[in-house]
Formats: structure tokens, sequence, C-alpha cells
């Protein structure tokens, strides 16, 4: 049924026809692409995007309730942001969960006993193809010293801050925070919080915006 006439409001991957597709820059981490899109009765329209790997995020929950957030340079906007623990999906066919894991040991030095599906998002989808999903991680323990990641770049000299779940709410709502997974794996948290932590999806959970982002 399309989404005109059905019943239950929820986004529905139904991709265009694609008339003609080149890759106008490519880049380290993600390419410039420019597709000739038939829209039907619309036209033909052309557009062009970011084509991204993808990317995990973590909202880590200690057993106080506080989330974990990193201060990190991130050059395009010229700020040391307050961020989650996240990284891009780029190894071909890695398991998202897997791939949080290891950004959550390597940028925060910590593991978790327990891991949900938090919620997905498209980062941002009139430039870009990104998909991102988030998990709530729990049951945290610290990764022994001698197996920690040697971060470098932006993350070598990234900070650890532990701030209540709600005074972290409060942050994204007065406008100091600004990461788009922070601002949404926290709001996200408070919510799943709120209504008895119901909302979580296990981290098999299905995902075909990863899938349509990969493609």
């Amino acid at each position: 049924m399309s989404a005109a006439g059905s019943s239950r409001t929820a986004d529905e991957l139904d991709p265009r026809p694609v008339l003609r597709h080149e890759t106008v820059h490519t880049g380290r981490v993600f390419d410039l692409v420019r597709d000739d899109v038939d829209l039907g009765a619309a036209g033909t329209v052309t557009r062009e995007y970011l084509d991204h790997p993808g990317a995990v995020a973590v909202v880590a929950l200690d057993d106080a309730d506080r989330v974990l957030l990193l201060r990190q340079y991130r050059h395009p906007v010229r700020a040391f942001l307050w961020e989650v623990p996240a990284g891009l999906l780029d190894v071909p066919g890695e398991d998202a969960q897997t791939a949080a894991a290891r950004e959550l040991a390597e940028e925060a030095d910590r593991t978790a006993a327990r891991w949900d599906v938090l919620v997905d998002f498209a980062t941002t989808p009139g430039a870009s193809n990104e998909a991102l999903r988030v998990f709530l991680a729990r049951g945290l323990a610290s990764v022994p010293e001698d197996e920690r990641h040697v971060r470098s770049g932006e993350e070598a000299d990234m900070v650890e801050r532990w701030v209540p779940l709600d005074e972290a709410v409060a942050l994204v709502l007065d406008g100091s925070l600004h990461n788009p997974s922070a601002v949404v794996g926290i709001l996200a948290a408070a919510a799943s919080r709120a209504g008895g932590w119901a909302s979580l999806r296990p981290v098999g959970a299905p995902w075909p915006y990863r899938r349509a982002a990969a493609g």
C-alpha cells in the first residue's frame, strides 16, 4: 500500500528509477555522486548527494543513569562538540552491534554486557544517504589498560564526562549540545526510560536503511 493510502505513519523505502549515476568526486570517507532520477509524472530531476557508508553510535548508560559524553573537535563546524561514542560502518558486511562495541572500546575504553537498539535515523536525507543506528549500552566495564586502543588525530585529546540523563536532556533542549547522534540518542533514551524501556529493540532488528545507504 502506498504511503498516501496507509493508515500507519511510517517512512517507506520506495526508490525511484535512477536513469544515470555518476561519481563527481571520490573522497576518503564518502563520495559526492550525481543521479538523474525519474519521478514519473513530476519528470526527471538531477540530485547530488554524499554516498556514505553509514554509522553507529552508542548511548552508554551507567548504573546511576549517567550518560557518557566525549568532547571532540569537529573541523567542518569549527567547534568542540560533546558527543556519544560513534563511528563509521566502513568494514564491508560488519554487524552493526559489533561495530558499535568496537567504537565504545576504542573511544571510551569501555565494554557493555547488554546491548539494545535505541533509535535509527537518517542524518541529512536531503544531502546524504547516511543511515545511523544508535545503540543503548548498559552493564559497563573498563577495558584492561594493556588492551586499550591508542587514539590519534582528533580522538587523541578527547575528554570524557558522565552526565545524568535528565541533565543531558536539559542540555539538548537549552541548545548546549549539537551533535546529532548525541541529541537524538539522549532524547530517545529519556523517552524509552520513561516508558520502562519497552521501546527497545533487539540488536538484530531490521535496518533497511542501512542496506539502502550501502547500495
